[in-house]
């Protein structure tokens, strides 16, 4: 099992910037890749950003966020990080945290969730 929190949500105007953390415990040895989706309101999750345990860190970006939202990773809690900047009203969404582990190729593992509001 493996467990992850979310925190930094909140409340921003269109520009400002935030910075959501991802914290794992449990079973973290066997974590290949940890990322971040999103569900916006009467919509459909969708992914956001992903960083890889192995290969040196790759990472993957959906377009919507390209240039403004940067992953991270520290592999010694293990914690991902995403940085949002220059934020606009459509990245209003719940984001949740997810974790691909040795055993499986999908997403396995997911967070609480963590509320991101920007108003105009």
């Amino acid at each position: 099992q493996v467990r992850l929190v979310e925190s930094g949500g909140g409340s921003v105007q269109t520009g400002g910037s935030l910075r959501l953390s991802c914290v794992a415990s449990g079973r973290t040895v066997s974590i290949t890749s940890m990322g971040w989706f999103r569900r916006a309101p009467g919509k459909e999750r969708e992914f956001v950003a992903a960083i890889n345990w192995r290969s040196g860190g790759s990472t993957n970006y959906a377009d919507s966020v390209k240039g403004r939202f940067t992953i991270s990773r520290d592999n010694t809690k293990p914690t991902v990080t995403l940085q949002m900047n220059s934020l606009k009203p459509e990245d209003t969404a719940v984001y949740y945290c997810a974790t691909k582990t040795t055993w499986t190729a999908t997403y396995d593992y997911w967070g609480q969730g963590t509320q991101v509001t920007v108003s105009s």
